[in-house]
């Protein structure tokens, strides 16, 4: 029946696919094989256990298992620490957790990768009138453009001469902007650079969509704290809800204590029955990510073949995160192609896409969003706001298979 739906055509190019993609496949499969070692040995080290995912209500004291998911979470994010709590809700409650524990009235944020992702700036207070932004708080706020997609090196080391920043921020994927995500190479390049300069400013990375695309993550390269969303990559799909911040130790103890009390920090919190999930999450996390990028890799490859020129990346582009970009051009298309993948989704395939608000976004947005977690976008989704140049963004893909089936589905709806 859904082959059915399929254009013949399209099947045609993407039985080609596999051959012409079995290169970068393998680069994919390489590097997931590399990030499952380090994870598994992790585990190993950590001497996880059946009992580790015990069910600890009320206060949560002297939960071992969580204990121990947090430091695999730390060594996999080549940290220090790390805090791993269902109570952190989406990856912009971990982002905003993280910098309003660390700024405080005077301090400096100087963003180095220009303007934030839309739901992060009402949070630094860019826009809106919310009493507890960062703004709100005291707290000042600068940013530095990026340059051919990449660090301005010399702006950012002159400004950081010219009198103390607390905490540089670093996206390191696109958000809603049209410029590429950023390569791990080219953050510890900027690290170095700014640590040499003023070794007491703290580098922060907004890690989310990025985890395990590469080898190395920004912990490894120098960044002294990241955060992120479990329902992305390193929730693995299994993941129900939380987030995480991993960083050096001091660091990541002001955190806790802004989530929890002073005095307190890491040692109270219920985990919900949700260790095993955790657990089960970022075991996984390696191949869902490699199954989100072969999904990638073959949407690009398809819409190319079809004559889109503004893909990116490129289907045979290095890639940095899971996110791919398609610009369509008008409202129609933008709505055509995201009702194609919600109406391949194992979950209210029924629901029709229509441009409507969403807290925390400036502009209207349309989503496809047919996962087993609302708002999971490790597995299959697309949204866009819904304004000029009508850019889609797609990310996720629990499996290759239904990956393909859906882009072939969505393709055959824009046609």
């Amino acid at each position: 029946m859904i082959l059915d739906k399929i254009d013949q055509d399209l099947l045609e190019i993407a039985k080609e696919s596999d051959e012409i993609l079995k290169d970068i496949y393998q680069k994919i499969d390489e590097i997931c094989l590399y990030n499952s070692k380090r994870i598994l040995e992790a585990f190993i080290e950590n001497k996880v256990s059946y009992t580790d995912f015990a069910d600890i209500n009320g206060y949560g004291n002297y939960d071992e298992g969580r204990d121990k998911l947090e430091r695999i979470f730390a060594k996999t994010l080549g940290h220090e620490d790390a805090l791993v709590r269902s109570q952190i809700m989406s990856g912009t409650n971990a982002i905003y957790l993280a910098l309003s524990a660390l700024l405080k009235h005077g301090d400096t944020l100087l963003s180095i990768t220009g303007e934030p992702y839309d739901s992060l700036q009402e949070m630094i207070g860019i826009y809106g009138d919310s009493s507890q932004s960062l703004k709100a708080c005291g707290v000042k706020y600068e940013m530095i453009d990026l340059v051919n997609n990449d660090f301005d090196d010399a702006k950012v080391l002159s400004r950081l001469k010219k009198e103390p920043i607390k905490v540089v921020a670093i996206q390191r994927s696109r958000g809603y902007a049209s410029r590429k995500s950023l390569t791990i190479q080219k953050i510890e390049r900027i690290i170095k650079k700014i640590k040499e300069i003023a070794p007491e400013t703290i580098v922060f990375v907004d890690n989310c969509y990025g985890e395990l695309v590469e080898k190395k993550e920004p912990g490894h390269v120098g960044a002294d704290i990241v955060a992120g969303s479990l329902m992305k990559n390193l929730g693995g799909g299994i993941a129900a809800s939380g987030g995480y911040i991993a960083g050096r130790q001091d660091l990541v103890k002001m955190v806790a204590e802004r989530l929890s009390a002073p005095g307190i920090g890491k040692d109270q919190g219920a985990n919900f029955n949700q260790n095993i999930n955790f657990f089960k999450g970022i075991f996984m996390a390696p191949s869902a990510v490699r199954n989100a990028l072969k999904t990638a890799v073959f949407a690009a490859y398809m819409l190319e073949k079809l004559g889109y020129q503004n893909v990116d990346p490129k289907y045979d582009e290095e890639r940095s995160d899971i996110i791919q970009t398609l610009e369509l051009g008008s409202e129609e298309k933008l709505t055509a192609f995201t009702q194609g993948i919600q109406s391949s989704s194992p979950i209210d395939s029924f629901v029709k896409v229509v441009s409507a608000p969403m807290p925390g976004y400036p502009f209207n947005e349309v989503m496809a969003a047919g996962s087993f977690t609302q708002g999971s976008t490790i597995e299959l989704s697309a949204d866009a706001p819904v304004i000029p140049p009508y850019r889609l963004y797609m990310q996720g893909g629990l499996t290759q298979e239904y990956g393909k089936l859906s882009i072939l589905l969505a393709l055959s709806n824009l046609k």
